[in-house]
Order: structure tokens, then sequence, then C-alpha cells
């Protein structure tokens, strides 16, 4: 079995090869051990062989590998220090044992072993485990087969380490991965917008969330400079605050209105949180919460519990005033059985009496902003409506020297509450008044409409009304007047009222050159 000189040279050279070569080929940890047991077998000749490598936790030699060995010797377990394979694990030096049936301390291996050969496994300058070689045959092994021996294990150490360090490698990348793709599911699973950015400000993630409310792909996303992508960003008061935290290094959070791409006004809170690097802030960590929907709904809370003190304070107002009415309408009908009024006189009190009846559904109608009131209708001519709306308020228009053009189509009776529909039109056309001031042009007309809808339009040449404000002029409480002046419900209770007709009251105006409001109503 021994290798003599100068034989075992060129074998060992060629061993060397071999095992470089299966190094350079086989990443497989097992593979590679019974690889180089088989080169073992072939240069060396040896009848049996076991690689055992060392468990450093459980400080134990465990088979990795092995030929010519029965299953319950290569299944057995040495502990450090114990049995000649113990005893090199521990010292890191070879071992030759002549006569094993003298070592009280041998550990049973192949059957009727009398020598044994054990070499340590070093790899960077530690064991990882123990080659060792046995034959039946007293001095089989002597000194001079102990270099080549060692010089193989070691090659052969480096090739396992390698083979375990990729192993490891490879368990560390499949963890990362999974670990990212964890991650991933938990960005793009959040309900919030999440997007990080470098120093230089450019996208560096995107999640599922942030498209959605962004309207741009992660893919179009990615490595854009954030402030090319949204140059609104910089207006709104975003970017300071972006820079300070980058600079600063401490998260914070604010709220802003924020004009997305498809020029929608979205409400959002943001919170900034700097993004970790070696050496202070390598980006920004920016959660988006749109809170669009939400604040709706909050202002239509607070809204309702407005109307609701609203509507018990015209509860009482509608009460007080109600009594005086009940009064006037009163004298009014004592007036009228009079048989000595002056025909002028008694048109007068005609009037009254019909102002007070119509006093007494408007009233009722300061509730009709919080709740429905009771809607008499009747068949109606629409210009009949307009133009005793146009007596009441003549006056007025004649003190403010305000031009008033008429222009009424013969229009079909429509099915209508006559008094809501005066207290609509008394309502806008006061409101033109106001905005003409003194002097300029009223213009009311009426026609029908696809044969199916008839509309009254009350236009101004006033000073029309702001882009910035329009879209909020129907809102409750919402006015340009000046304290006093007015409640901000006149337009709302308009449009309500006219929603209870099935009608639209729609509105057109441009700045510097004047208003148009129609009211738009259903026939039949």
């Amino acid at each position: 079995m021994a290798l003599r000189p100068p034989y075992h040279y060129h074998k060992l050279l060629q061993a060397l090869i071999d095992v470089g070569q299966e190094l350079a080929s086989t990443v497989e940890l097992d593979a590679l051990l019974h690889r180089i047991l088989r080169i073992a077998r072939e240069v060396f000749h040896f009848e049996n062989a076991i690689i055992r490598l060392l468990d450093a936790e459980k400080q134990l030699l465990v088979t990795a590998a092995s030929y010519g060995y029965s299953d319950p010797s290569a299944g057995r377990e040495i502990a450090l220090g114990h049995g000649i394979m113990g005893k090199v694990a521990l010292s890191g030096r070879p071992l030759l044992v002549p006569d094993v049936t003298l070592d009280s301390d041998y550990v049973p291996g192949i059957a009727g072993a009398r020598c044994e050969l054990a070499v340590p496994l070093m790899a960077r300058e530690r064991v990882i485990g123990v080659f060792n070689v046995e034959s039946p045959t007293p001095g089989a092994f002597g000194p001079e087969d102990i270099p080549p021996l060692v010089i193989l294990a070691n090659q052969a150490a480096i090739a396992i380490e390698n083979a375990r360090l990729l192993e490891n490698l490879r368990g560390v990348s499949a963890r990362y991965q999974e670990l990212h793709q964890f991650n991933s599911r938990i960005l793009q699973s959040a309900n919030l917008g999440i997007y990080t950015v470098d120093e230089s400000f450019r996208i560096t993630s995107w999640n599922r969330k942030m498209e959605e409310l962004s309207g741009i792909l992660e893919s179009a996303a990615l490595q854009q400079p954030l402030f090319t992508l949204f140059p609104r960003l910089e207006e709104e008061g975003f970017a300071p605050r972006l820079r300070r935290v980058m600079q600063r290094g401490m998260p914070e959070k604010l709220r802003l209105t924020h004009r997305n791409r498809q020029g929608e006004v979205r409400f959002q809170k943001r919170r900034l949180a700097p993004l970790a690097g070696e050496d202070g802030p390598a980006g920004v960590v920016v959660l988006v919460e749109d809170i669009t929907e939400f604040k709706q709904l909050l202002e239509q809370t607070i809204q309702s519990e407005k109307l609701a003190e609203v509507g018990r304070l015209s509860a009482g107002i509608a009460h007080e005033v109600n009594n005086p009415l009940a009064v006037i309408a009163y004298a009014a009908q004592l007036l009228l059985r009079e048989d000595t009024l002056l025909p002028s006189q008694a048109e007068l009190v005609e009037r009254i009496d019909s102002e007070v009846d119509r006093l007494k559904i408007l009233t009722g109608g300061l509730l009709s902003f919080s709740r429905a009131g009771e809607t008499r209708k009747r068949e109606v001519d629409l210009n009949e409506v307009l133009r005793d709306v146009l007596r009441l308020v003549r006056y007025e228009l004649s003190k403010r020297s305000i031009e008033l053009h008429e222009s009424f189509e013969a229009l079909p009776l429509l099915v209508a509450d006559p008094n809501k529909l005066k207290q609509v039109f008394i309502n806008l056309v006061m409101n033109a008044t106001q905005a003409l001031g003194r002097k300029g042009t009223l213009s009311i007309a009426t026609t029908v409409v696809n044969g199916a809808e008839v509309e009254a339009r009350i236009s101004d040449n006033g000073p029309g009304i702001p882009a910035d404000i329009l879209p909020q002029i129907f809102a409750p409480f919402f006015t340009t007047k000046k304290e006093g002046e007015g409640t901000g419900l006149g337009l709302y209770i308009c449009r309500t009222i006219v929603e209870e007709h099935d009608g639209r009251l729609l509105v057109d105006s441009v700045e510097g050159e004047g208003t148009s409001f129609r009211v738009v109503l259903p026939l039949g």
C-alpha cells in the first residue's frame, strides 16, 4: 500500500492536477467529495478512504464521503480528541499509527484494521475535517506517505471550503432574493404611495399605489428626476422640505394640495424619512396618502352639522316672521271687503295679499337647504312667473340705472311650484343687480329647448365670476360678499329648488365680461 519514491511523486502530481480540474468543474459539495475519493483511489490505490468534516457547533467529526467502510462504521460520529481521527482534528497534525491494535483509543473502522494514516483537511489555517485511510496490513503506510497525502488533503480542503462558501453564498443569495421579493410584495401591497429618491432626487423605487395616484408606470418613473417628472412640486412647497430632510437627516411630514398630471386637485399627506447610507442620508423615502375623499367626507359632515344648526335657527325665524305675516294677511282680507277702495288701491291690496302668501312659503323654504320642504306644483306659465318677479324688482333696477332687456318666447305650460320658482328668480336677479352695482345691462330671456324643456336665462354684463371661485358658488355658506351682507345660502337654495323640479341650474361666466345663469326645467 505504501507509495515509494520516485513513483509516488509522479502519481501525486497527476492527482493534484486531477483535483485542480475537479475544483474548476465541480461546485456541488457532495459530488466534489466523492470525486476526491475517486481520484485518491485511482492514483494511490487505497482500498478504503473516508472524509469526515468537522461540525464546529457540536465539536464532532461527521462522515461526508467514504468507500470501503461499512455503514455502521461510516455513520459513527467522532468527538474531537477521541480516536486517531479525533486527535488529528484537535491537533491539526497528521498521525500515523503502524498498528492500531496497540492503540487503546482506536475507533473501529474497516474490518481487521492494523495500520491507519489520518491527515487534517486544512483551509485558511483551520481544520475543517480529516482525510483517513486504513489497511489490514501492519506498517502498510510509512512516514514517506504523509507529505503527498497532506498535499492532496490541503488541495482537497481548499476545494471543499470553496464549495461550502459557494453553497453558503447561494443560500444567502436565495434568502436575499426571498427577502427582496417579500419586501417588494409589502411595498406593492401597501395602500400608501411609496417611492424613494437618491441624493440627486432621481426616483429609485415606485410602488403600485404610486402608479395609481400619479398615472405613471414604474418603468416610466424609475431613474427620472422627480422635479422634472412633477415640476409643480417646486411651487407646491414640497421641494424645500425634501431637500431639508436630505440635508438634516431628520424625518418630516406635511399636507399639501397637489395638482396631478391630469390637472386634478388632490389633497395629500406626505411623510418624508431619510434613507440611511454609510456616511449619512443616501436618499429619501416618501409616503404619500391621498386624503381627498376623506377631506370631502369630513367637509360634508361639517356642512351637515352647519345645515342642521341653521335649520333649527331658521325654524325659529320662520315662526317669528309668520306671526306678523298672519296679521298682515288678515288686514289685507278685511280691506278687500271694503267697497270704498279705488281700483288701483284694490289692486295694491290684492298684491299685498298675494305676496304675503308667497312670503309664508318662503319662510317655510328657509329649511329647504337642510330638509326638503313641501312643494305645491301646478300648471304655470314661466313667463308670468318672471313678469311677477320683475314687478317686484323693477324699482330697484330703476334706482340703480340698470337697463332691462326682456325677450320672452311663447312657452307651453309646465308643472311647477310658482312661489318656489319666484324665489329662485328673485335671488338670481338680485345677485345680478348687486354685481352690476350702478348702471349696466340685465337681460332676461326664455325659450323652448328641443321641444322637451324650457329655459330661462338671466344675464348681466357685470364683472363676471373669477375662474377659481366658479366651482364653489353653489356650495352652502360660500359667499364673496362682505360680512353681514350675505349668508352664502342663496344659490345653494336656488339649485336645491330647481333640482326638486327635476331641472338644472347652470352658470356661464367670463371674468370682465359678465355672467349668465340658466334655469332649465322639463316639460310635462
